[in-house]
């Protein structure tokens, strides 16, 4: 059988050099590479896994040393050894505490009269993988738990089959108002104005079982003030325990629906303007030129100072018309954007 080429960093933390000498001849059957280091006692031990220079890929602790034993033993060297798996050695007179020491936070036990150079293998494949396994675990639920907490949109996670919250994010509980206790004995109702409770069910149905991408975003919630905001919302279906659950990522929008009303609002009075400008303006304007127009075909004639004033009144108005025409033209171009 070929041996194993990667290279194994070990610790054996044996007092019995016999029991060290079969442990080392084991592991040296199934593996090429093998860097292994022996600590006779738990100082040693201790040193050596507080040294920055010696990073080990797993530990073999007998139970029983000359300063130290039993569950003080495995717990000082569990402390030291993190991320490393430890793997118990015992004797039959410590079988029974071997299960115990899974408990304190050993990755395995093996009993030493039962030990072969396949189990020892095994076992040292199976737990260096297995911490690997949960380390990796460790840090994707950490950054996972990052991106939901430090995200500076409100995310509210619950269940699908009736709506519970089963967790919220700190934007969350920043932009609500509740504490996480509040939130975690809601539902999505209780945030939802009453008058809505029917639109939320529809939405429901819409997404999670018509799978409609039309389906209502746009709605209103309410915070713990009373105040009722404008919210968008985006939907996806999450893993929550090996459960379908729902997660929605919230956007306030008040402030933006707020700023298109305000727009509105002046579109609707640039429109009014202009239509106070195009027939209210106008038409004294109108009425004026028109005078000028009599008085310049009247039959009794005017002097010449009279005419140039008459002139000067009918370019006066048709020079304003011309600007109230400009601005009308600017508001209704205004308008309809």
């Amino acid at each position: 059988m070929p041996k194993d080429e990667v290279k194994y960093h070990i610790l054996v933390v044996e007092d019995n050099l016999g029991d060290f000498v079969i442990l080392e001849e084991y592991l040296s059957e199934s593996i090429l590479n093998l860097n292994i280091q022996h600590a006779e006692n738990f100082k040693t031990a201790a040193a050596y896994l507080e040294h920055d220079e010696h990073t080990f890929d797993i530990v073999f602790l007998d139970l029983s040393l000359p300063d130290k034993s039993g569950e003080e033993l495995v717990l000082e060297i569990i402390k030291r050894a993190i991320g490393i798996p430890v793997v118990v050695l015992t004797g039959f007179s410590n079988f029974e505490f071997g299960g115990l020491s899974l408990a304190l936070g050993a990755s395995d036990y093996l009993l030493k009269d039962d030990l072969t150079a396949a189990i020892l293998y095994k076992s040292l494949l199976y737990n260096i993988q297995r911490v690997k396994f949960i380390s990796e675990l460790k840090e994707s639920r950490r950054k996972f738990s990052d991106l939901f907490q430090l995200n500076p949109s409100p995310i509210i996670v619950y269940e699908l089959e009736n709506l519970k919250v089963l967790d919220v994010n700190e934007a969350t509980l920043s932009k609500y108002g509740y504490s996480r206790d509040e939130f975690l004995a809601m539902t999505l109702f209780d945030f939802r104005p009453k008058e809505e409770a029917e639109k939320l069910k529809q939405s429901i149905v819409s997404f999670w079982v018509n799978q409609d991408p039309a389906f209502q975003r746009v709605t209103r919630h309410i915070k713990k003030s009373g105040e009722i905001i404008d919210v968008e919302i985006s939907p996806a279906k999450v893993k929550i325990n090996n459960k379908d659950a729902g997660l929605v990522l919230v956007n306030d929008i008040t402030d933006k629906l707020e700023y298109l009303r305000k727009i509105e609002e002046q579109n609707e009075a640039f429109k009014e303007i202009a239509w106070i400008q195009s027939h209210v303006v106008r038409a004294p304007l109108a009425r004026l030129l028109g005078l000028v127009n009599l008085l310049e075909l009247s039959e009794n004639k005017v002097d010449e100072g009279t005419k140039e004033l008459l002139n000067h009144i009918k370019n006066s108005t048709l020079e304003l018309d011309k600007i109230v025409r400009d601005i009308n033209e600017k508001s209704l171009s205004i308008s309809d954007r």
